[in-house]
């Protein structure tokens, strides 16, 4: 298991404020990405190498991956 405890979360800007379906994203630890729903901060989170998150970014936005 991933210790998260040091996760500084953020909410994509493009989130609106009514509190809607959106991820938090931790990318502040050494070595892992988290990714939490922003509606339930005490759930679970899922784990990310920071490479397979790039790609996943980039996947998203239609981006050629480097």
């Amino acid at each position: 298991m991933t210790d998260l405890a040091g996760a500084s979360w953020r909410k994509s800007t493009r989130s609106g404020g009514s509190g809607g379906n959106c991820v938090e994203v931790a990318d502040n630890l050494a070595g892992v990405v988290g990714v939490r729903d922003s509606k339930d901060p005490t759930g679970p989170a899922l784990a990310f190498a920071p490479a397979r998150w790039n790609a996943f970014v980039a996947e998203v936005k239609g981006q050629p991956q480097s």
